[in-house]
């Protein structure tokens, strides 16, 4: 039973460190290319490029915290302690408000930009 608990302790350890670095690449590669896309755009002068830059950026970084949150998932099943599981389970609700916010904040933008693209006012600009 030991050689089994040893086993499933190596496998969600290394399951882990895999998510992890799958989250750091998700991250890195939307920071990277957010980046690339407004020292573009800079140059181009475009208000509505930096809207979509922001909203791809954003959604790189809802897929790395995803990940980020999986991972703490699957290290609670490691967690001894009750102080470790605390600070698993503190992380898990700061990831997931930021994910709840990000998720927010594009789905707010896409609205806003597809009222621009019909030729509509925001509804709180609206005048009567």
């Amino acid at each position: 039973m030991d050689v089994l608990r040893e086993i499933f302790a190596r496998l969600t350890e290394v399951s882990i460190l895999l998510i992890d670095f799958m989250a750091l690449l998700i991250v890195v590669y939307g920071t990277l290319e957010a980046f690339w896309g407004a020292v573009r755009a800079a140059f181009v002068h475009r208000r509505p490029v930096y809207h979509q830059i922001w909203l791809r950026y954003a959604r790189w970084l809802v897929a790395g915290l995803t990940f980020q949150l999986a991972a703490d998932i699957i290290e609670s099943a490691l967690a001894p302690t009750w102080e470790d599981i605390g600070r698993l389970a503190a992380i898990a609700v700061i990831r997931t408000f930021l994910n709840y916010f990000l998720g927010r904040d594009v789905v707010e933008v896409t609205e806003e930009e597809q009222t621009e693209e019909a030729g509509l006012e925001p509804i709180e600009t609206r005048k009567g």
